[in-house]
This record gives C-alpha cells, structure tokens and sequence, in this order.
C-alpha cells in the first residue's frame, strides 16, 4: 500500500518546523518546543471536534470556529489561563502567517485564522515575598544532606539573579566566575545573554556545589542535578519552591497566604533591588527585560515604599479631615468641600 501524499497542512508544517523556524527565524528550541506543542494540541483537537483522523486534516480545516473552540477548551477543561491561551494562539497566528507565504492559494484560511483576536484578562497583582518571608524560603533545606545543600544553592542563586527558571537550569560549570568579580553568564530568552553579578554568599555556595559535585570550572555540564546525575527539570524546581515554602510556613506563617513558585522569587529579586534603591533601568537589564516597561510595573507593588510614602505625605494641614455624621447629608457636603 502506497503511503498517502502530503497535503497543503503537512507541507506546510513541515517547512514551518525544519526550515523557517530554525533556519529562517533564528527561534530558540525552547520556542520551537512551545510552538510545537500548540499546535500538536491544536491538531488533536480539532481531529475530535471534526471526526476525522489527524492525517486526514488540511489547512482549510484550521478555521477560526474550531480554533476558538479550542482555546476555549484550554481554558475550561485544560485549565489554562489567558496568558497560556494567547500564546498557544500566538502560535496558531506564526503558523497562519507562514502558510499564507509559501502556499498562496491557502490565503483565505491563512487570513481568517489570523482575525481570531487575543483574549483580553486581569492583570493579576504581582507576588513577592517580604524579607522575613525569604529568609526563612532560604533557610528551609537541610543543608547536612547533599540535596539540601543543592537546593540551597538553587534557591541562593534563583534570588540573587531574579533568573528565569529555564535560565537557571541552563547554568553550566562554565558560567560561573567563582572568583571576583562574582558573576554568572545567563542565557536568556531569544538567545539573548546577560551577566549576572554574585553576592560572595552566593559564590560560595556555588563553589561548594561544584566541588561537592565533582564538575571543573570550565566543564560544560549543568550545575543543577537530580539524584540520578540527570539535569533538573522545570517541573523539578517548581515543586523544590514549593516543598520548601510549605516547611517555611513553621518559622513565617504568612507564607501560607501566598501561592509561592520560582516566578515569585523573581518578582521577590526585582523588589528587593527597588528597595535597595537600584534604578528601574538597571532592575531591567539585571533580570533580562526586553523593555523597561516591563519593569516599572515593580514600582507600583512595593508595599514598604508605599508605607513611607504615606508617613511621609500626611494629611494637609493641622487639622486631620473632619469626619462628621455620614447620616446627613449636610454634613457629607461639608467634608466633600473640605477635601
């Protein structure tokens, strides 16, 4: 039996992902991944939603009623959130827009999926952890044990460089500058890379990895391993934070009204140089920012500075506001005029 010729949808799949992407693009695998894995989720999908196998489906069957169906799907059944659905649907538009290039005669289909507009949500309020809080996140590993000290190194260095989470496991023996001046060479998204300045306690706890690890300071291999000898995962550092946040809970209860993953100890990096004084710009350029703008939204969540801002911008005058009898409505207009 002859296998079935490739249609407009695989064709152009197949160069989107071999070619353009890598090749044309430029992306980092980590993008070409996230990319992948939308449209794999995509792709399935839609071979329910229509009942039709996956290998029978073309590009006219990427329409915006099936697409907006499933990102419905992924935020009523898979329970993602508006972030995750745009991306994925960022991914349907790249797609989209490389389609309707190579193959011309898809525009129509191509120019339809690319209406489907992104999804508008709460911009949720930004989570750090307060000094006593990270204090007691960073004593919470056992540091008699080998793993211990691991994750103490790992949580050290997680708030030291406000890095990303695949930043920090991406971190091999050759990134780090152990003597002074401290640092290590981060690579970012976009395969963009930036040194991170160390504090001495950070650098040391590092060496003490290394040596305990047995790793040489120009080895290409990742600092961050599980018991196996295998690399950590994203999945790995998500539930270390997680596990030590919940044992901090005994020593700063307030721990527990704080839902605490590795982002939040980048947000906790990005506040705390705030407090410190650290300018938004160089806040930006330390932890990677594409644009400023990302970073003044640390300026607004700061509690302590508002807290000062307050003692120091008391009520105007002597006198505090008069507060009088809010059952009437003379007195509500006399306090209004006051204001």
């Amino acid at each position: 039996m002859r296998p079935p010729v490739p249609n407009t949808l695989a064709r152009a799949l197949r160069g989107f992902f071999t070619e353009y992407l890598p090749a044309v693009r430029g992306a980092s695998p980590h993008t070409i991944l996230s990319y992948r894995d939308a449209l794999v989720l995509l792709l399935r999908f839609l071979a329910g939603y229509k009942g039709r196998a996956v290998v029978d489906l073309d590009l006219e069957d990427l329409e915006p009623d099936g697409v907006l169906a499933f990102l419905e799907h992924l935020e009523q059944h898979r329970g993602n959130c508006t972030a995750t659905r745009n991306a994925r649907l960022a991914a349907v538009h790249a797609f989209a827009r490389y389609a309707a290039a190579r193959h011309p005669e898809a525009i129509d289909p191509c120019q339809r999926l690319l209406a489907v507009p992104f999804k508008r949500g709460t911009q949720p309020t930004v989570e750090y952890l307060e000094a006593r809080e990270i204090q007691a996140l960073l004593e919470a590993p056992d540091r008699r044990s080998a793993q211990g000290r691991r994750d103490h190194a790992l949580l050290f260095t997680l708030f030291n460089t406000g890095a990303r989470v695949q930043e920090l496991l991406d971190i091999r023996a050759r990134d780090l500058q152990l003597e002074r001046p401290f640092l290590v060479r981060l690579h970012g998204k976009g395969r963009k890379e930036r040194l991170c300045p160390l504090w001495s306690q950070t650098a040391q706890v590092l060496r003490a990895l290394l040596e305990e690890t047995g790793l040489d300071a120009a080895s290409s291999e990742r600092i961050f391993r599980n018991q196996r000898g295998d690399p950590l995962t994203r999945f790995g550092v998500r539930y270390l934070v997680r596990k030590y946040a919940k044992l901090a809970q005994a020593a700063v209860p307030t721990l527990g009204r704080k839902r605490v993953h590795p982002h939040t100890l980048r947000h906790t990096t990005a506040v705390h140089l705030l407090q410190a004084g650290v300018d938004l710009i160089s806040i930006s350029h330390w932890l990677g920012h594409a644009s400023v703008e990302t970073t003044n939204r640390y300026a607004t969540v700061d509690l302590e500075m508002k807290r000062a801002a307050l003692a120091k911008a008391g009520p105007i005058g002597d006198d505090p506001l008069p507060v009088g009898n809010w059952r009437s409505e003379t007195s509500i207009l006399e306090w209004l005029e006051a204001l």
